[in-house]
């Protein structure tokens, strides 16, 4: 089940608001459970239990690392605990890959296993390891195992993300508040979440699509496919994010933010304190650290850099072209650490142009899954090729997608933002806004339902996930 879906909308939500809220305090974590393993579920049973054999490893590794915490014992039960939990992803996300590469390193032809990947399963894999790990480093393990089950499985952010660690959100297992504010600013966001990723990621996917699919290339049309593609993803994920943020506020919790305008970047650095910030932050204190972090030699700090970055492009899918992706950052990074951040904060502009290549570039190779496609791509954006520079279909392309590649490019940016925080606390037209919030909020709700029943691209990208 998706977010982006009639049944999810329509049904699903009404019927978990409404059972949540007639539920007596003790019994809300249990309900919001039920129904989260209900959307789970709704993609395939079996999954759904492998899931709950995760979480009863964790819950029971949680219990034990507490009870032996200090002691050596403790360390070997959070070993086989990370070991127990990130098995179940190696095998579904990365059993074929592993055989792919082997078959292509030694000749043979061992089948495929085929596995379907639970969608998912690297979000509350992840935070199982938090959770197990936090206790290990001195949290308290969680004795209530629906409090437990309800964090992981929570609906909101367990397809998406962003991914939320158990110490930030664990005092509102226990005990949290609800207002009509916060759900009207859940619903508000939810809202404005689903026409990002229905109105402008959907639309971007559509235009890079028609793009790919086009037989003559020009040198124009590479470069919307670049910024098409960059706008699909940054707008997708972030728009699941609002969503999941927005949910979460209805049922009482404050989810961290998890994209905060990363285009305005200049650095590939600041890129990435704001892109995907839970994944991030998550790599940084559950690896980098762990690893030594820049507090070793610089040889050290640099497999540590490569290691990270390596691993962060493999989370996200099982192919070369995600790792690729991955290291191209690692390297950016170490570039920029070394020399090149200095010249860049000396020019607004250099430092706006090269992180905006970098970012178009990185993504046209996280979306084509073979590098020589990729590089071919890459190389269009130059005119390799004796390529021409646009053609009728390149303008026709243009004509009809200009006005949302304008508005999805404003869109990127803090500039609409900032103008309706403005507008809303104007003394003179701040009661306006105020009024006419709510009625723009339904007609928006109308406009994307009316795109989910009429149209029948609905792409879901963490399907690899």
């Amino acid at each position: 089940m998706l977010f982006s879906s009639i049944s999810f909308l329509y049904f699903f939500i009404p019927a978990i608001i409404l059972l949540y809220f007639i539920a007596p305090k003790k019994l809300k974590n249990a309900v919001l459970l039920l129904f989260s393993l209900f959307f789970y579920a709704w993609g395939g049973v079996k999954y759904a239990a492998m899931m709950v054999l995760a979480i009863a490893l964790g819950y029971v590794f949680g219990l034990l690392i507490e009870r032996f915490r200090g002691k050596k014992i403790s360390k070997v039960f959070l070993f086989f605990a990370v070991a127990s939990i990130i098995s179940f992803m190696l095998y579904f996300k990365y059993t074929d890959f592993f055989i792919e590469n082997f078959n292509a390193i030694t000749g043979l032809s061992i089948p495929l296993l085929k596995i379907v990947l639970p969608i998912g399963i690297s979000f509350y894999t992840f935070q199982i390891i938090s959770y197990v790990v936090d206790v290990y480093r001195g949290e308290k393990a969680q004795k209530n195992p629906i409090n437990l089950a309800a964090y992981i499985a929570m609906f909101p952010q367990l397809i998406a993300g962003p991914i939320v660690r158990y110490s930030d959100v664990a005092r509102e297992l226990e005990t949290r508040t609800h207002s009509f504010t916060m759900a009207g600013e859940g619903t508000r966001r939810f809202i404005l979440g689903l026409a990002k990723k229905v109105l402008i990621a959907n639309s971007m996917y559509d235009l890079s699509e028609l793009i790919y699919a086009a037989e003559e290339k020009t040198v124009l049309m590479y470069w919307i496919y670049g910024i098409s593609i960059a706008l699909y993803i940054y707008f997708d994920f972030s728009g699941y994010s609002d969503m999941a943020i927005g949910l979460g506020k209805i049922f009482g919790f404050h989810f961290l933010e998890n994209f905060n305008y990363p285009f305005i970047s200049r650095s590939a650095t600041e890129f990435w304190r704001r892109w995907h910030m839970s994944l991030g932050s998550w790599f940084r204190d559950y690896l980098y650290i762990p690893l030594g972090g820049n507090r070793v030699p610089k040889w050290r700090w640099l497999i540590n850099i490569f290691a990270v970055w390596m691993f962060t492009g493999f989370w996200h899918g099982a192919s070369w072209n995600f790792i690729i992706w991955g290291l191209f950052f690692g390297v950016l990074l170490v570039i920029e650490k070394f020399f090149l951040l200095k010249y860049l904060e000396k020019s607004h502009v250099l430092s706006r142009v090269y992180i905006l290549f970098a970012v178009i570039t990185s993504f046209i190779v996280f979306q084509i899954p073979t590098m020589g496609e990729a590089f071919t791509y890459i190389g269009g954006l130059f005119g390799a090729g004796g390529i021409p520079f646009a053609s009728a279909e390149t303008l026709y392309f243009l004509r009809n997608y200009a006005v949302l590649l304008i508005l999805a490019l404003v869109g990127a940016t803090p500039l609409v933002k900032s103008l309706a925080t403005k507008l809303s606390t104007s003394a003179k037209l701040g009661k306006v806004v105020n009024v006419l919030e709510p009625i723009m909020l339904v007609c928006l709700l109308v406009v994307v339902t009316a795109f989910l029943v009429d149209s029948s691209s609905n792409p879901f990208l963490y399907f690899r996930f």
